[in-house]
């Protein structure tokens, strides 16, 4: 294992990025967060962690932050539009780029990338694209790199690849120091691929009442987003991304998370922890 005396977590106050920051602390690795002007770190500095203040788009700040650390691992994602200002061409363009710079410039051991499954597979959906030119500029950056690629379910009626995100998070957490991840692009996933019917007969079981599936606002959805995504550049991702999704590829192997990360979650076991951060799961008798 390579030494990891501080983990650098880019994205931490955002829901994935704190979950990587407690699975790392739970692993007993000293964590430093980036956080950028104007967001409360209060949640954060609660839980013993470093605050460096930095933006990926100040490449300075960054080197600043990266100073002493061993390992990044980065959650952030522009494409989401979380805080306003963030796009797909700043943060996970540009921003990335910055943070693959300052890496090489201060010597990070490891950078652990969170990336998209089959990324690889979609030239036409913006956001899955742009992941996978990162995974590319990493590996010419000569920069230590591990690429962990998680699916995520998002509707409709054909199979998907989808995956809890404490189970990204730990994964994340477990790739900063294994040596059997240098330089890998590994997919991550649940036992299995499922549709939106499937899902909601795992659903109705564990609840044990119906769950209904309604595809009618997605048909629409269509209709106006063929329309609308000629003006709006995240309608238009949203819309290629659903074609890329109808096209079958979007598939895990899975056998290198298990082979480094222990056994691949169940997709029933997966969709009971939904339920139950959403406080549904039933209770024991």
């Amino acid at each position: 294992m390579i030494e990891t005396r501080v983990v650098l977590v880019v994205g931490a106050t955002g829901d994935l990025g704190g979950r990587v920051v407690d699975a790392l602390l739970a692993r007993g690795k000293r964590v430093r967060v980036l956080v950028r002007e104007g967001t409360d770190p209060s949640r954060l500095a609660a839980k013993s962690v470093d605050i460096a203040r930095g933006d990926m788009l100040d490449p300075a700040s960054l080197e600043r932050a990266m100073r002493g650390a061993d390992v990044v691992v980065t959650t952030a994602a522009g494409y989401t539009r979380r805080r306003k200002g963030d796009s797909l061409e700043k943060v996970d363009d540009l921003g990335n780029r910055n943070l693959v710079d300052a890496a090489k410039k201060t010597g990070i051991q490891r950078f652990v990338f969170t990336s998209i499954l089959t990324c690889d597979q979609a030239p036409d959906a913006p956001h899955f694209w742009q992941k996978k030119l990162i995974e590319g500029y990493l590996e010419t950056s000569g920069v230590p790199f591990v690429a962990l690629r998680p699916g995520a379910f998002l509707g409709g009626g054909s199979a998907r690849f989808f995956f809890h995100p404490d189970d990204v998070a730990r994964c994340l957490a477990l790739a900063v120091d294994d040596p059997r991840a240098a330089g890998r692009r590994i997919d991550l996933g649940a036992d299995r691929p499922v549709s939106a019917v499937e899902l909601a007969a795992i659903l109705a079981g564990l609840l044990g009442r119906d769950v209904r599936v309604s595809l009618g606002p997605a048909r629409v959805f269509k209709v106006v987003g063929s329309i609308g995504g000629l003006f709006v550049p995240a309608l238009r991702d949203m819309m290629s991304t659903g074609r890329y999704f109808e096209t079958g590829k979007y598939v895990a192997d899975t056998r290198v998370q298990a082979e480094l990360f222990g056994p691949v979650p169940t997709i029933e076991d997966t969709a009971h922890r939904m339920l139950a951060d959403l406080d549904l799961a039933p209770q024991a008798t």
